[in-house]
């Protein structure tokens, strides 16, 4: 059945708990995993009266932001090797996390998603959006929401 699953991850506990499951998941289905996490860009400076000037440089930023994702993918690699499952790790820069995952999915030839949903409905849903809903709309391959 599915022998390769792309699990986007951000280090939240709900994320956290995603792995724990993912993990269990492709042991019961002998699968493989490749942990994914979508690195937000240097966000544009706004300037004008009031505006907040953060020293940051977009190379520091980067830097941070690469240390920060690898942080995240090593401890879910090492969590998926302590259960005897091959995973592998991968990040990439993109403010639009969706496209990043989808993206992921289609490079590593994976052939389902196991990601974690907040499980917001309604107004709440809609206005601050889902990651997980816009890979279902989007993905041609198979996504399993964990809640």
């Amino acid at each position: 059945m599915f022998k390769h699953i792309l699990v986007p991850i951000d280090g939240s506990p709900l994320s956290d708990t995603a792995v724990t499951r993912a993990i269990a998941f492709a042991k019961e289905i002998e699968a493989r995993i490749t942990f994914f996490y979508s690195q937000p860009d240097f966000p544009m400076p706004i300037y004008g009266e009031g505006a907040l000037i953060d020293p940051t440089t977009p190379e520091q930023f980067a830097q941070s932001a690469q240390q920060e994702a690898q942080r995240i993918l090593d401890r879910a690699k090492a969590a998926a090797e302590v259960e005897g499952i091959t995973a592998s790790t991968d990040t990439q820069v993109n403010e639009v996390p969706y496209e990043a995952i989808v993206n992921a999915t289609d490079r590593h030839g994976c052939d389902l998603i196991f990601m974690a949903s907040h499980g917001r409905r309604g107004i709440a849903g809609l206005l601050l959006g889902s990651e997980t809903q816009k890979v279902l709309t989007h993905s041609k391959t198979p996504v399993l929401v964990y809640r």
